[in-house]
């Protein structure tokens, strides 16, 4: 019975995305008109190797000066090509990409990450690019850990949909003025951070020890500091059928983080995304802040070097630390596309040593190309540095998301981020909330499981 409730569940919730594409074609039909070049299930063509090339940005705001520079260094090298860039917000990418697969007006090229990639890969709407690397002088010169990243979540026979451009990683990021100015040791450890989220806290003068995020993007998040604290290493059991987030350890966990709201944070973290909760921290006084190496600039913009640092996440029981994977982000070529090779010399351009370095030293990230990771502003951005020798010195256990799963986007966000809010306003408790995450992610599983065997 409670299967079939689930089924019934995650039917209902698929109708309901089905009703919103349908509303949003019947919105914008008229007003955006076509500007790419087709919809899942166009085979496209291979073209010219001439002509307009379209390129969605899947952090467009965030990302537009850097592309544009990109774009232009690849103009001037190719005067035969142009690329028309257009900027999407990260909040919005997949909506928009979903919403052109179903009606048409995809672009040639857009940012394809692995969180969102095996949703558009169960679509048929992104071209095979084994091919095109193995002939290219990009092969062997990208993390291979990267591909394989890819590889693993398009989730159709190890297939590369998406050529890496740059990996993220969880940073801590804290005043180290203001810790200094409290006595406090750096938030290496979860009893430390909790410690210092306290001391730093004085509501009457508009002051807090942290800021958590509640709204776009909140699960993610969550999912870190759970895993963190609880040292649990693997998101499914042994059998690789049940998830291990609704785990006791997990859901005390929860309890312990979601109860910082209100107490050691602004209220409007509530619905803070990453660029509002950045900015709060930059132009505040609050202590801490979890986010990724993507807004290290902004930070060195708005509090120069010299008032903060960012550090790999603390480290839990028994000085393991355990942190739950960033999503490797990437470039596809769309299947549709009318003129997939232009496209693809885009592709393999922007993530060439050079620009690939420009692209990652300015986004804080780091590179997927081998030469580029080896530039001195890799070891000059601390954040950066750190994570990379994190996430290869053997002191961190990455907890690997289901991004192969078509419906971890659905889940992790349309589904479960309005649920959390109710976590932690109160009017649902951290288990209740776990508990159903994890029916729907054991379903989707099961199903997953079943298509594959």
């Amino acid at each position: 019975m409670k299967t079939s409730m689930r089924r019934s569940s995650r039917g209902a919730r698929r109708s309901a995305a089905a009703v919103a594409v349908s509303a949003v074609l019947a919105l914008t039909a008229t007003a955006c008109g076509d500007d790419g070049s087709g919809s899942a299930g166009d085979k496209g063509a291979d073209g010219s190797g001439k002509g307009k090339v379209v390129f969605w940005d899947n952090n467009g705001g965030v990302r537009t000066d850097i592309w544009k520079e990109i774009i232009a260094d690849f103009e001037k090298e190719n005067p035969d090509i142009e690329v028309e860039y257009v900027g999407i917000a990260a909040t919005e990418y997949q909506s928009k990409v979903d919403t052109a697969l179903q009606g048409g007006g995809l672009p040639d090229v857009g940012g394809v990450g692995a969180a969102m990639l095996a949703g558009f890969a169960a679509q048929n709407a992104l071209e095979p690019l084994d091919s095109r690397l193995g002939k290219s002088s990009l092969n062997g010169k990208l993390n291979e850990d990267m591909v394989k990243s890819l590889k693993a979540a398009g989730g159709r026979d190890d297939t590369l949909y998406s050529i890496p451009t740059s990996a993220n990683n969880g940073v801590l990021y804290y005043r180290t003025d203001l810790f200094k100015q409290a006595g406090l040791d750096e938030p290496t450890t979860w009893d430390n951070f909790y410690e210092a989220a306290d001391k730093l806290t004085d509501k009457g003068k508009n002051e807090f020890g942290y800021t958590i995020r509640g709204g776009a993007g909140s699960i993610a998040q969550a999912l870190d500091a759970m895993y963190g604290q609880s040292g649990i290493t693997s998101f499914w059991d042994s059998g690789n059928e049940k998830t291990t987030v609704n785990d006791p350890k997990n859901v005390a966990a929860l309890e312990k983080y979601v109860g910082l709201f209100k107490k050691v944070t602004p209220a409007a973290d509530l619905n803070n995304d990453f660029t509002k909760m950045v900015a709060q921290w930059d132009s505040g006084t609050i202590g801490m802040l979890n986010h990724n190496l993507g807004s290290y600039q902004d930070h060195v913009k708005a509090l120069g070097v010299d008032k903060f640092r960012g550090i790999p996440q603390p480290v839990g029981p028994g000085g393991k630390r355990v942190q739950v994977s960033n999503p490797v982000d990437g470039l596809g070529l769309f299947k549709s596309s009318k003129n997939k090779d232009a496209a693809w010399k885009f592709i393999d351009f922007a993530t060439s040593k050079a620009e690939n370095s420009k692209f990652n030293e300015a986004a804080g990230q780091v590179p997927s190309n081998n030469d580029a990771a080896k530039d001195a502003w890799v070891s000059k951005a601390e954040p950066t540095k750190l994570a990379a020798e994190a996430l290869s010195d053997g002191s961190t256990t990455i907890v690997q998301l289901p991004y192969y799963l078509p419906d971890w986007n659905t889940i992790s966000k349309t589904d479960n981020e309005p649920a959390f809010q109710k976590v932690m306003n109160g009017s649902m408790s951290a288990k209740d909330f776990l508990d159903t995450l994890a029916d729907q992610l054991n379903e989707a599983q099961t199903e997953w499981n079943e298509q594959k065997g």
